[in-house]
């Protein structure tokens, strides 16, 4: 239950396979434990029978979670459109279904909504190495491949152009003002590992509300586990590939200006540095420094050959994308994107 005179926090999972069945059970467990309780947690699952039912017996005597099939279409954004439609809080917060809150995580998202203009706030994205270590040749400027905070994001309570959405909440007046994530965009079980769901809704929320204020607040972490196969170069290759596809897509809905805002920057200040620093350490026989500085590159090529193909895709008109009003579960507006599964 929530604390008198504060916002009703609902939390939302999404889950689609039986392979993360102790992940999920430790991702609500560490919702349970929280010092600022939440009014509930909602377990959307994304199309597979076994795993609602295995969910459903699991909590069938929980008052505090809910376990619901994914409304929607297969993929991660219809399945967190289920989750909001579905949920009761003011603030609605996603946590990734192979991930832990620490104690405090959304004692430090509700304290923000203080103020009545923050629609948003993100937090803090740890790595947990299946091996037991980052791999050497892995940059921190890169962690995004695995769904966590990089180098070159700021520290602190910050404002920011959109939060990452496993780690994420959002006011429910947010989704009355934009609708909820567009789907056509995002992870759908495809052989892309697509991305940028979160970034395209951040950005038409801000033109849907110009004063809105969407923050990253470093202090809200969680802990992500990162598995032995997205360890390997293989996988950084189709990732930054994909995630360049993604990026086609949300400049086709939002256009370029505003959807390659922060890349710019990225790419422009933030990843030179990174290679300066590998090429340092080369310099100074430290491990990896050389295989860094190389990932760099040869991440920012991939991603912009994923660009490139994206673009041309959407030119000649490619996968066809809405954006749900979740209280209705109708489209509200769409398009023509340029990104496949």
């Amino acid at each position: 239950m929530s604390e008198p005179g504060t916002p009703g926090v609902s939390v939302v999972i999404c889950a689609y396979t039986e392979n993360r069945w102790e992940d999920v059970l430790a991702a609500v467990a560490s919702v349970r434990a929280q010092s600022r309780p939440a009014l509930e947690t909602l377990l959307v699952v994304d199309h597979n029978r076994a795993l609602l039912d295995r969910l459903g017996k699991e909590y069938k005597e929980a008052e505090d979670v809910r376990v619901l099939a994914n409304a929607g279409p297969r993929g991660l954004s219809a399945g967190r459109n289920t989750g909001i439609a579905a949920s009761r809080g003011e603030i609605v917060a996603f946590l990734d279904d192979d991930a832990v809150a620490e104690r405090d995580w959304l004692k430090h998202f509700a304290e923000a909504y203080a103020d009545p203009r923050v629609m948003a706030v993100g937090g803090r994205t740890e790595p947990v190495w299946a091996s037991g270590r980052r791999p050497v040749w892995f940059p921190e400027e890169f962690d995004w491949v695995v769904g966590c905070t990089y180098r070159g994001l700021p520290r602190g309570r910050v404002r920011v152009r959109n939060v990452l959405g496993g780690n994420a909440s959002f006011r429910r007046g947010a989704f009355d003002a934009a609708g909820g994530f567009a789907t056509g965009i995002g992870r759908d079980g495809g052989r892309h590992p697509l991305g940028g769901e979160e970034t395209e809704l951040c950005i038409r929320l801000g033109r849907a509300r110009p004063d809105a204020v969407l923050l990253i607040d470093d202090r809200a972490v969680i802990h992500h586990r990162v598995p032995e196969a997205r360890e390997r170069f293989r996988y950084f290759r189709a990732r930054t590939y994909a995630e360049g596809l993604s990026k086609a897509l949300v400049a086709r809905s939002v256009g370029t200006e505003k959807g390659l805002e922060s890349e710019r920057r990225y790419t422009t200040r933030v990843l030179p540095g990174g290679v300066l620093r590998g090429l340092r350490d080369a310099l100074l026989a430290r491990p990896g420094g050389a295989r860094r500085a190389g990932a760099i590159v040869a991440g920012v090529l991939t991603a912009a050959g994923g660009y490139v193909v994206g673009s041309v895709r959407a030119r000649r008109g490619g996968v066809t994308f809405s954006v749900v009003d979740v209280g209705g579960g109708v489209p509200r507006d769409g398009g023509r994107g340029g990104a496949g599964g």
